[in-house]
């Protein structure tokens, strides 16, 4: 007897491997996306304007990004002696206006630079709901905790959403039509809008993102909000706040990504990683002993073998970190 729906992914040729260029953005969940890929031995480059909440944000960042833009003070605010900017998170605001806009003027031309080599692009769509500066100006990516009277709050309509994205990725795809896309909707609720207006909010995400993988072959759905809401469906598997992904449901969610975008190659890498960063955080009882420093040298040799039959990957911090430990042992005898 089965207790659970077991969720079959949706067929697609879409593939990631090591030689991969990534780009996250969006939700917290494309956060923890992101997160996982650098572990995992990815170029992966993550949220870098902070997390983005609604489409209208995500493009308005990879806008940003494409005219590698130039901030000046009048894209930014402040409020009692704090500085932002409404295309950011609250993370690069400061109460030195240069220095913040310094901040973001480098997340911006970084980020650019990201963008222009990427090969994939994974966006992660959380919520419908956008707030609205109330004089007139634009949708903001981040309300700073300013007043509510600051902002006018509204749903985005399909149509609104569908008519900004489809534009953006129609003129991008003309130049890069090789360019990956995967989207999601993301799985954590926003019941702060209330239960009813989650729904609503999720339901026209789905709608969007189900639109533009009609209209372009280039982007696939991976189905994170499924996963979590149909396959696992228990409470057991979200946070203390009931909202967000345990840990264990995001492994599991992670671990089927897995199935969806790699080859098996790419999860032996992976797997192979995964036992590096555990001898990475193992703490010894006695450092100076030989027999940790026979460990130490055994995952130098893994390192170099690792490298020398994947060469796209990126295993500096690995060596650093085994070199460093036998260069203090060295020193101390």
């Amino acid at each position: 007897m089965d207790f659970k729906t077991t969720l079959t992914l949706p067929k697609s040729s879409f593939r990631l491997n090591h030689s991969d260029s990534i780009l996250c953005l969006g939700s917290c969940f494309a956060e923890s996306v992101g997160k996982q890929l650098q572990k995992s031995g990815f170029d992966c480059l993550n949220n870098p304007f902070g997390v983005l909440y609604n489409p209208l944000s995500v493009i308005r960042a990879l806008r940003a990004m494409q005219e590698n833009k130039s901030y000046s003070k009048e894209d930014i605010f402040e409020y009692k002696g704090l500085y932002g900017s409404f295309d950011f998170h609250s993370s690069f605001s400061g109460r030195e206006a240069e220095k913040v806009l310094e901040g973001i003027q480098t997340a911006c031309s970084t980020s650019s630079s990201a963008f222009r080599s990427s090969t994939c692009l994974i966006l992660s769509f959380g919520t419908a709901w956008a707030y609205e500066l109330a004089s007139g100006g634009p949708i903001v990516s981040n309300c700073h905790k300013l007043p509510a009277s600051f902002f006018d709050r509204r749903r985005l309509s399909v149509g609104e959403m569908l008519e900004q994205t489809a534009g953006f990725f129609e003129e991008l795809f003309r130049t890069r039509p090789k360019l990956k896309v995967l989207l999601t909707v993301s799985p954590i609720r926003h019941f702060k809008d209330g239960a009813h207006e989650n729904t609503l909010s999720k339901a026209g995400l789905h709608l969007l993102v189900d639109e533009l993988c009609s209209r372009f072959e280039q982007m696939v759905y991976f189905p994170a909000y499924e996963l979590l809401m149909d396959d696992l469906r228990d409470y057991r598997f979200y946070e203390q706040d009931m909202i967000h992904p345990s840990a264990m449901a995001f492994q599991y969610i992670w671990e089927r990504f897995g199935e969806f975008a790699f080859e098996k190659y790419t999860l032996e890498i992976i797997r192979q990683l995964e036992q590096i960063h555990k001898a990475m955080d193992h703490k010894p009882f006695r450092p100076d002993d030989e027999e940790y420093l026979r460990f130490i040298k055994k995952n130098i040799a893994a390192l170099h073998l690792l490298g020398k039959r994947f060469p796209e990957l990126n295993l500096e911090k690995e060596r650093d970190f085994f070199e460093s430990v036998l260069h203090s042992n060295a020193s101390t005898c």
